[in-house]
């Protein structure tokens, strides 16, 4: 299992293609808040990792 891997999500305020970078020591669901890297919006992600750690799926929400 990998300790890190680069996921992308859609921003949920202006639909611009966005890149992190995933705990994958940090549970097989996980919830974090981080800024579009064009928008400047805050963006509330849940971050959902299989058993193996090898599939992930990046869901984007308004953070307000």
């Amino acid at each position: 299992m990998r300790a890190e891997a680069d996921e992308t999500f859609l921003c949920a305020w202006c639909g611009e293609l966005n890149e992190i970078t995933v705990d994958v020591s940090g549970g097989i669901e996980q919830v974090l808040v981080t800024d579009c890297e064009v928008c400047c919006r805050p963006n509330l992600l849940t971050v959902r990792i299989d058993v193996d750690g090898d599939a992930f799926t990046v869901e984007a929400s308004r953070e307000s």
